[in-house]
């Protein structure tokens, strides 16, 4: 979170394809490192995972805008989608590789030595294959963007951008409902089964990680559901409306808060109806990964759109996931102070304390719909923006003719494949 701005300021700045593989190395190195620290160094270890971010925000905030370099309109949505599955992808195929290397070498310190092999050898195809486009090559005919404005003036103009602004506050919404689910959705339905008297509550450990894999692989798979209906939705609903962006978001971040205000209804009679509330739920939360990604491509012009992203993430951890799990566990320990021993109490209160993610996902909704206000004066503005501050084509050195054979050749789609590696 804290190492996003930084390297959203670089990636507006300079060679993006030498920032992300550098991020890349770091996040290996540390990994690798990391799996030989011992258990009296333990703090160590600790660092070492908070490291792991730089390396992650490198990558979240450069790569969307070298596809937003290369792509424009319904293609790139689609690749911006193909780029966000490998999200829920990547964290399934960790559990099963991580599990595989563990029992392979008889310690778990080998899972944090095979991915970093994987995250070598993308930075080195990165460093190697994928092309530097030019800021803004995807989206204004007129010529090359001849400026760059500072920071502090990209940071005000973000400020202004009610588009942006109101889109990142319903990212941090989604990032809130996700946090606390992934932390907590497993523990309360264990303490639901406890309540239903087909499980015993577990006193010593280690306890079965059942309910924990089973919402892991429903997260995986949900994920990429949810991310390629997004995109499939994005695109018809634009033959109706130009706002369809925005909106798509609105309707699938309130359909999902119905289904997860269901989990705590039906839990305490059936975990498997719990499970498909779980599923139909999360499925239309992450409808809209790729889709907020493409309204910032759209209100955002090209020199500032690392930085934009940068700080989205960063809103949407500081809002989101980096407080929400701890806030849960804070209401839920308050509820059951007066009743501490009481199994169905115990089952409750974390109930109640996570009612607080459907309202925060209703005000993400209702954040979409206050961008799809203004959507389309913020992208026309970005539009006349570019128009401004680039060099008209006169005045750009002619380059050698691009063989017809290489023309139509449709660009990027080793840059897509690399990115996602």
């Amino acid at each position: 979170m804290v190492a996003a701005p930084i390297f959203g300021y670089l990636g507006d700045r300079f060679n993006r394809r030498i920032i992300l593989s550098s991020g890349i190395f770091f996040w290996s190195f540390v990994t690798l490192l990391s799996s030989f620290i011992t258990k009296d160094y333990y703090w160590l270890l600790v660092l070492s995972r908070c490291l792991v971010g730089i390396g992650e925000s490198s990558y979240s905030s450069i790569s969307p805008t070298i596809i937003g370099d290369l792509f424009t309109n319904n293609r790139r949505t689609m690749m911006l989608s193909v780029f966000y599955l490998a999200i829920p992808l990547g964290s399934g195929l960790g559990y099963i590789l991580g599990s595989i290397a563990k029992d392979a070498g008889g310690d778990w310190y080998w899972a944090l030595r095979v991915s970093p092999m994987l995250g070598l050898t993308a930075g080195f195809l990165i460093l190697i294959f994928i092309p530097e486009p030019k800021r803004g090559s995807a989206d204004q005919l007129t010529g090359r963007i001849k400026t760059r404005t500072s920071w502090l003036c990209d940071m005000k103009a973000l400020a202004k951008n009610r588009s942006y602004v109101f889109s990142s506050l319903a990212s941090a919404a989604v990032s809130f409902a996700t946090g606390a689910f992934g932390i907590w959705i497993p523990q309360y339905l264990v303490r639901a089964q406890v309540v239903q008297k087909t499980a015993v509550s577990c006193t010593y450990q280690p306890c079965s990680s059942k309910d924990s894999l089973i919402f892991g692989a429903i997260t995986c798979v949900t994920g990429l559901l949810g991310v390629v209906i997004g995109a499939v939705t994005t695109r018809l609903c634009r033959q109706k409306t130009e706002r369809a962006d925005p909106l798509v978001c609105a309707v699938s971040m309130l359909g999902s808060a119905i289904f997860i205000c269901l989990i705590f209804v039906v839990a305490k009679k059936s975990i498997v109806g719990a499970y498909i509330c779980i599923f139909i739920g999360e499925t239309l939360l992450f409808l809209n990964w790729a889709i907020t990604a493409d309204i910032l491509m759209y209100v955002v012009i090209p020199t500032r759109r690392a930085t934009a992203v940068a700080f989205q993430g960063f809103t949407s951890h500081l809002l989101g996931d980096a407080g929400s799990p701890y806030l849960i566990g804070l209401i839920s320990d308050s509820l059951q102070e007066s009743y501490a021993t009481s199994a169905l109490w115990q089952f409750l209160s974390l109930g109640y304390a996570l009612m607080l993610c459907p309202f925060v996902i209703v005000l993400g909704g209702i954040f979409f719909l206050a961008t799809a206000l203004f959507f389309l004066d913020d992208r026309d503005k970005a539009e006349k923006q570019v128009n401004q501050l680039s060099r008209p084509l006169s005045t750009v050195k002619v380059r050698p003719q691009i063989p017809a054979s290489l023309q139509q050749r449709p660009p990027g789609y080793t840059t897509i494949i690399l990115l996602i590696f």
